[in-house]
């Protein structure tokens, strides 16, 4: 038994946008879909029973901050990670490989792997392809990812190149050592920095291993919105049309539209949950910043089109009370109005793809959301 299924149920004749089903062995995910981040088996300020009345149907866990903070050892002890944070539903878990590389001068990079610092209490570790799925099995996530390279932006093409050359030789490394593919599917991620011909040489390379999905990584991560853009509309176009694509650590609004219309089927993003803890609402109508003194006596919701709990049962005006006297609750509530509300513009997209009119939906929504 194969650990993931994917069913292609729908093209947007208009668009590559597409609708398709994902089944693990703890659930199904309907696609396209956007799965929040619990980075440290939590999604930040909510209880994982609110982010299922959310309707998220995923989320995921970092194998970097889990390796450093409990330990895989203790996750693996409490029955994985789904008991572990008491989340019934399927788990994505990322390889670690951004983090690491994130580290800047704290970490070295070889063909073994990444040595880097802790940075809880600066002790030294190596990260490689092998050690990444030996925590993520002992995780027990239903999707687990590759150990790759992410290069920053703007990087030279030549260090691209041979970061990509690196990246492959990790990913055979990964499937090789990986053996639990009956509960769990290893995703292939693709690099290859701005560079168009790159990309085309990292998805054929990815590709030809026959994993069961596959993750467009490097993307987001500081060059312009055209040139990302730009770029992912051929890397879309390098990876097969039967297996999810998956593109790494994007959560705006924008950028989940223009990567649906381009043929993504996931994507995730620490963004909601950041944006609550700072006082920001994400509306049908633009942002909310709930600190504003403006809000200070409007005692209206803060999106009237929002169906969810605490768009039915609190104003703006408490809202901003909460967050302007530092209590807990102001993250917890806003965090799962914003979780809410991009869990269900997913699924009103899903729907217009059904019904052959997600570019006039994406019209819509633009035009009410305003200027981006």
């Amino acid at each position: 038994m194969d650990a993931l299924k994917f069913e292609l149920l729908h093209r947007d004749p208009g668009t590559k946008a597409r609708r398709g089903r994902i089944t693990t062995p703890h659930g199904t995910i309907e696609t396209p879909v956007f799965m929040p981040v619990g980075t440290q088996a939590t999604v930040k300020a909510m209880k994982p029973e609110d982010v299922e009345k959310c309707g998220a149907e995923i989320i995921l866990g970092n194998t970097y901050h889990l390796y450093l903070r409990p330990g895989e050892d203790i996750v693996r002890e409490a029955g994985g990670l789904h008991k572990f944070m008491n989340w019934h539903r399927p788990i994505l878990t990322d390889s670690g490989g951004f983090q690491v590389f994130s580290l800047g001068k704290f970490r070295k990079i070889t063909e073994e792997g990444a040595r880097f610092k802790s940075y809880i209490d600066g002790s030294t570790h190596m990260m490689t392809p092998e050690t990444s799925i030996d925590i993520q099995n002992a995780l027990g996530a239903d999707i687990i990812m590759a150990f790759d390279e992410c290069v920053e932006y703007p990087a030279e093409k030549p260090y691209v190149a041979r970061s990509l050359e690196r990246t492959t030789r990790w990913l055979k490394r990964c499937k090789d050592h990986h053996q639990n593919t009956e509960k769990q599917a290893l995703f292939g991620i693709m690099q290859g920095g701005m560079y168009k011909d790159l990309r085309r040489i990292s998805a054929e390379e990815i590709v030809e291993m026959d994993l069961p999905g596959y993750a467009i990584g490097g993307l987001s991560v500081g060059e312009p919105k055209d040139l990302m853009l730009d770029v992912l509309d051929d890397c879309v176009d390098y990876l097969p049309q039967d297996k999810p694509r998956y593109l790494m650590g994007v959560g705006t609004v924008d950028y989940l539209f223009e990567g649906v219309e381009r043929g993504v089927d996931m994507f995730d993003c620490v963004l909601p949950t950041r944006l609550a803890r700072h006082g920001v609402a994400m509306t049908s109508h633009g942002n909310i910043n709930i600190k504003n003194a403006a809000n200070a006596r409007d005692f209206s919701t803060l999106d009237p089109e929002c169906n969810c709990y605490v768009c039915r049962n609190y104003s703006k005006a408490y809202l901003r009370h909460l967050y302007k006297s530092d209590e807990i609750l102001s993250a917890m509530l806003l965090s799962e109005h914003n979780i809410y509300f991009l869990v269900h513009m997913m699924a009103g997209i899903r729907k217009a793809i059904e019904e052959d009119r997600f570019p006039e939906y994406k019209k819509e929504f633009y035009s009410k959301y305003g200027e981006f």
